[in-house]
């Protein structure tokens, strides 16, 4: 059994602290979702430590601002800005194509949550389509890019993975009640075993690819289809997990990303900056058994690139 990964940073640790004294200059790094909420704080550090950051954003109008602020704020280099839709397939391969050089870090952030049902154009169900398809996509469209020394690859999860696992006859809620929470869970579940499939394909290339739990985080994007907080969202702590900021937020991104603390760890899932426990219970924290599934995790890989090909993008196979 391989040891459990630990740290001297835990859930009070900022995206600063955890890359205080990192020297990035050099690398390259794409975060999704960068326009807003902690992907913005994350492509902030980066950009702090010195890594030339795109913000991979649906809004280039928005993420142009936000880039004009990291660079003001951390008197760095000014991110790039990039279109992408990870609900569209066409937007996925174009922003690919587009990409020229070594990609370092590809930090996977970009999400929706509990959105009322709907689905893209090729009939694919919002979240599961957005989570975990167009960072599929991304990912295996990037893998010669990434395929330098000490590449990292950054799949944000959620603590709601523990709600379930992919629903394999039927991921598309084409013949299931949909229910926005288990569409939700699936699709965190889809972030987990992708690092789980893409750390076993891709470590003779030198890519490592892990997964997290940012932690309860209230106020960004993703919680906009509700209008209070979760009960689980306490603030005073009783809950046993406390609300974080947004700093604290992408804390953990950020490690995955760029810390030496975590040179080589490949396949783990990690929250408050610490490899995570196997989740117990009725405790909302650690990491579900189906997650770390090795086989679920082969079969998702299939099941993904079988629907990119049906929709006429072909994405490689890439055998365990």
């Amino acid at each position: 059994m391989t040891a459990k990964i630990t740290t001297e940073f835990g859930a009070q640790s900022t995206a600063s602290d955890v890359l205080a004294g990192v020297d990035l200059m050099g690398r390259r790094a794409i975060v999704t979702g960068a326009a807003s909420g902690i992907g913005a704080e994350t492509a902030r550090a980066l950009t702090a430590a010195g890594a030339n950051v795109t913000l991979a954003v649906r809004n280039t109008a928005t993420g142009q601002t936000v880039a004009s602020e990291i660079a003001a704020s951390t008197r760095r280099r000014e991110p790039s800005v990039a279109e992408l839709d990870l609900a569209d397939p066409s937007s996925v391969a174009a922003f690919v194509d587009s990409w020229d050089g070594p990609l370092h870090i590809l930090v996977n952030n970009a999400g929706v949550m509990a959105t009322p049902e709907r689905r893209n154009r090729q009939g694919w169900e919002w979240q599961f389509a957005t989570n975990h398809m167009g960072h599929f996509q991304l990912s295996s469209g990037l893998v010669d890019s990434l395929a330098v020394d000490g590449a990292r690859v950054v799949s944000v999860s959620s603590v709601g993975h523990v709600n379930g696992g992919i629903l394999f006859d039927d991921p598309n809620f084409e013949h299931t009640v949909y229910d926005p929470w288990v569409a939700y869970s699936q699709s965190k579940t889809a972030n987990v075993l992708f690092a789980v499939a893409a750390a076993d394909r891709w470590s003779s290339k030198g890519i490592t690819v892990n997964a997290l739990n940012p932690g309860r985080i209230w106020g960004t994007g993703l919680g906009r289809y509700m209008d209070t907080p979760p009960d689980s969202f306490d603030p005073s702590g009783a809950t046993g997990v406390s609300v974080k900021t947004l700093e604290q937020g992408a804390a953990t991104s950020v490690l995955l990303a760029g810390s030496p603390s975590v040179d080589g760890v490949t396949g783990r899932y990690f929250e408050d900056c610490q490899e995570a426990d196997s989740y117990t219970e009725g405790v909302r924290r650690g990491v579900a058994d189906h997650a770390l599934d090795s086989a679920a995790a082969d079969r998702l890989w299939q099941l993904s690139v079988d629907l990119l090909a049906a929709a006429g993008y072909p994405a490689p196979m890439t055998a365990p």
